[in-house]
């Protein structure tokens, strides 16, 4: 089962930038981030918890419409890392934001796939 641990977060203004990062570790044997899709998810004061963006196997990535054209997922193998660049934040983009995973054999994601595991987070705060 993976390890994931979240960092980035942190307090902005309206209209600014983050970058969250979520790192992975115990990998099986032989396996890498290409076998697991990774999910970012946001869980606001009072709210439950909703799913963002998702990077498939081969890189494929999802978005919802709240943060479609504002956020960006990405990942580096090499460095077991996916990370979630988001810009022109808005107050309503803060929570508590974490990954979760699942084993894929599917290029593509949804934020209604099986995702589990979720790390502890990492607290994002939008205010003027």
């Amino acid at each position: 089962q993976l390890h994931l641990v979240e960092s980035g977060g942190g307090s902005v203004q309206p209209g600014g930038s983050l970058r969250l990062s979520c790192v992975a570790s115990g990998f099986p044997s032989g396996y890498t981030l290409r076998y697991y899709a990774i999910g970012w998810f946001r869980q606001a004061p009072g709210k439950e918890r909703e799913g963002l963006s998702c990077i498939g196997t081969f890189g494929g990535a999802a978005y919802v419409d709240s943060v479609k054209g504002r956020f960006t997922i990405s990942r580096d193998i090499s460095a077991n890392t996916v990370y979630l660049q988001m810009d022109s934040l808005k107050p309503e983009d803060t929570g508590l934001y974490s990954c979760a995973y699942f084993r894929s054999t599917s290029s593509y994601c949804e934020m209604g796939d099986p995702f589990h595991s979720w790390g502890r987070g990492t607290q994002v705060t939008v205010s003027s």
